[in-house]
């Protein structure tokens, strides 16, 4: 989902996806004074453990470029027992079918979502516009709602994810540097990825990736739809401007926007 989303109906940004986003660039503090996560917060392979997991902003495959975002310590999924216990139940769903869920991104801090919003105002750093934002000019992200200075994500219930049909096969890794392929490429065409073919990647900024476009058709179109309506079913809402972002229709936290770091020290205190 979007970087920043200030309320599930708002476009997510990096979820940095298509619609709102919101990435910053908060100050990292020393591990001691970082906040620890609510008790109602878990690791979701220790609810979910079969869920697929590429936890795009932990590496150098997000649209700012950068080695990973800030916040972003450990390549883990967090949210709340309620998503992961709904996820679970979407998960069972999809297995008995075939296919896997695949998460992107979760929980996101705060300062993740700051370093977005520090990224967007920087206008020389282009470094990722050929694969995520082609057709948006980086001075209009903030108008269309592609990075927020909020997002959903940091209450916790709402996730990026995809679908892989099982077996699942690997995904090489991004080289810093490789050419880069507009994400709403023909699927063979942009950077590989196990999943079903979506119509764009993940964290496209592009009309394209609203979930109903009407120029996503046949396979792709279905895919979509096999994804949405199953979540829903499990209890989440889509958020019409990104395929890929759900939101637990009952948040556990509404309005509550959380900074601790995502790594497994910030459960710790769980045990």
């Amino acid at each position: 989902t979007p970087p920043g989303t200030p309320t599930a109906s708002a476009p997510s940004t990096a979820s940095a996806s298509a619609p709102a986003g919101a990435h910053g660039a908060g100050t990292s503090r020393h591990a001691s004074h970082d906040p620890s996560a609510p008790r109602e917060f878990v690791a979701l392979r220790d609810v979910a453990p079969t869920i697929l997991q590429e936890m795009r902003y932990r590496t150098p495959h997000n649209f700012t470029g950068a080695d990973h975002v800030r916040g972003y310590r450990q390549g883990m999924c967090i949210v709340t027992r309620d998503t992961a216990d709904a996820l679970r139940t979407a998960q069972r769903s999809f297995l008995k079918r075939g296919y896997s869920l695949k998460v992107y991104d979760c929980y996101r801090p705060q300062r993740a979502v700051d370093h977005f919003v520090a990224w967007a105002k920087d206008l020389d750093d282009q470094r990722m516009k050929d694969e995520f934002y082609p057709r948006v000019e980086k001075d209009r992200l903030f108008e269309d709602g592609y990075i927020a200075e909020k997002s959903g994500h940091s209450r916790g219930s709402t996730v990026d994810l995809t679908l892989v049909r099982l077996p699942a096969k690997p995904t090489r890794p991004y080289r810093p540097g490789e050419p880069l392929v507009p994400c709403f490429a023909p699927k063979d065409e942009r950077f590989p990825d196990n999943s079903l073919d979506m119509g764009t990647g993940f964290d496209c900024f592009d009309t394209l990736s609203h979930t109903a476009d009407p120029r996503i058709k046949g396979e792709q179109r279905a895919n979509r739809m096999l994804l949405k309506g199953t979540l829903e079913k499990a209890g989440f809402t889509n958020l019409p401007e990104e395929w890929w972002h759900f939101t637990l229709t009952d948040e556990t936290f509404p309005e509550t926007y959380f900074d601790f770091p995502v790594w497994r020290r910030a459960l710790q205190h769980h045990r």
